[in-house]
């Protein structure tokens, strides 16, 4: 019978994740999150005017309301410009780690052979940016799923390859 160990791990020697250099949504990714919080903005100016118009009290104080739109669209912008700018991803040798959030910070790392399928998405407005959306299954379900927006299309289907082969490789190893 072999002898069972169960041996302390000194936390100090793990290695850091927040040491870790994180690649971050290209560029051109604000410009579709932009355009998609400018089309929001336009359905709720609409609808503000459409109450503007049909209703009497808020007909009276248009303005408040106005000015209550602008502090929204300021607002969001902020948090959508301070969204983007903290969000990074980073492919290791043993896992995918995804950082993002402003208030409260989330930071997924989904160890390669938990990984079950990988998705590559480009919607409209991606392609006309030549950007991707990489989508990570784990199995897990949702919780340890990760969807990286703003990814250079080459460098999407690059890192979705490189992530395929190492899921066929664990996968080698599993069944032998």
């Amino acid at each position: 019978m072999p002898h069972f160990t169960n041996h302390t791990i000194d936390i100090q020697q793990l290695p850091k994740y927040e040491a870790t250099l994180l690649t971050k949504p290209d560029p051109k990714y604000w410009n579709i999150m932009v355009i998609n919080l400018v089309l929001f903005l336009v359905f709720m100016g609409t609808g503000l005017t459409f109450l503007i118009l049909v209703k009497a009290e808020i007909k009276e104080n248009w303005f408040i309301w106005t000015g209550l739109l602008l502090a929204f669209v300021a607002f969001l912008f902020l948090i959508f410009r301070l969204s983007f700018k903290r969000r990074g991803f980073a492919l290791r040798e043993k896992d995918v780690l995804y950082k993002s959030g402003i208030i409260a910070e989330t930071t997924t790392i989904v160890p390669l052979n938990r990984i079950q399928h990988v998705a590559l998405n480009e919607g409209f407005l991606s392609r006309m940016f030549q950007l991707g959306t990489l989508q990570i299954y784990t199995a897990g379900g949702s919780s340890g799923e990760i969807r990286i927006a703003g990814i250079p299309i080459a460098q999407a289907k690059a890192m979705k390859e490189a992530l395929i082969q190492r899921l066929a490789i664990h996968l080698e190893t599993v069944s032998e």
